[in-house]
């Protein structure tokens, strides 16, 4: 990101942040063009997901958001209509997924990857994250492997 600022500065041109998860709920539409909601989830590793709910107009409902799946399923078992999904952690968890009636796009579909296309046109809209920071959606792993060794150490 510092990169992409100090770039932009030297042009003279904006910069503008684009949510991975967001870039993916774009892609789904093309996928199925049904008007309904959109869940993007990517495989955050350690058992858990990332993910995010977008409204049928692309508008997020919720997210970014990181946890296990059977959170992720007990969060989107209150929905009045089960989204579509697709990316890794919805290919990874798509037994959870399907448990509270998700449907996920099949697997060869190009919209479990993120595209370029759709990065440049949510850019192109505005659609930004202000100011431009990175997310961070749980600690690093660091900080986890301090805490884990400064338990053994107290036992």
């Amino acid at each position: 990101m510092a990169s992409a600022k100090a770039l932009a500065a030297s042009r003279g041109i904006p910069v503008v942040g684009v949510g991975t998860l967001d870039a993916l709920a774009a892609g789904i539409s093309e996928a199925d063009d049904t008007r309904r909601q959109r869940l993007a989830v990517l495989d955050a590793r350690r058992g858990e997901a990332f993910a995010s709910l977008h409204g049928a107009d692309g508008s997020r409902v919720w997210g970014p958001w990181v946890g296990p799946p059977e959170d992720l399923t007990g969060r989107l078992s209150g929905l009045d209509e089960a989204p579509l999904a697709a990316g890794s952690g919805a290919l990874r968890f798509r037994d959870e997924l399907a448990s509270c009636g998700v449907e996920v796009i099949d697997e060869t579909d190009g919209a479990h990857r993120v595209a370029g296309r759709h990065v440049c046109r949510l850019a192109a809209a505005g659609e930004t994250v202000e100011p431009l920071a990175p997310i961070y959606l749980r600690p690093p792993d660091a900080e986890r492997w301090r805490e884990r060794d400064t338990a053994k150490r107290n036992q």
